[in-house]
């Protein structure tokens, strides 16, 4: 029981962290764009995009999370069967997308606040903006990646 249990804890942070990380970038960047819309509603369609752009991180956790899980119902096992080292192997596996989206989420959040800033200055420079997030992104991207293929080198053979 314990293998499952370390699955579950590995699924549980991969989606949480990076759920976490989201939910501080689109607040970070929602509060930027509040202020702007305040004083000019027109910008609301380009600041949005803005602010949903660290959202990603929490979707990414949330694949890890169904990976974890598919990759757990592929053994074709009762939980009590899982072994104590595949649950700690999965577990090792769910922290590059977990990591990465919490702190990417966080930092792509303040640079989506600049890149508002920016926008409410000079409106025509929104795609600049969107470059420097998605560059962080980059990383998020890269975590679920390990994620994936640390995943797929698990048998329950060990």
């Amino acid at each position: 029981m314990l293998g499952f249990m370390l699955v579950v804890f590995g699924a549980a942070i991969a989606a949480g962290l990076a759920g976490i990380g989201s939910a501080l970038g689109t607040g970070i960047a929602g509060q930027a764009a509040n202020g702007v819309v305040s004083e000019d509603p027109e910008k609301f369609g380009s600041l949005l995009v803005l602010q949903a752009l660290p959202g990603t991180q929490g979707i990414y956790g949330l694949v890890g999370l169904f990976m974890i899980l598919n990759k757990v119902a592929s053994w074709g096992v009762s939980f009590n069967q899982i072994p104590v080292h595949a649950g700690l192997e999965v577990l090792g596996a769910a922290i590059p997308v977990a990591i990465t989206g919490l702190v990417s989420g966080l930092y792509q959040g303040k640079v989506c606040a600049s890149a508002i800033s920016l926008v409410a200055k000079r409106p025509e420079e929104v795609g600049k903006g969107m470059v420097f997030g998605v560059v962080v992104e980059t990383y998020a991207v890269l975590g679920l990646l390990a994620t994936i293929l640390l995943l797929q080198k698990i048998s329950l053979g060990g």
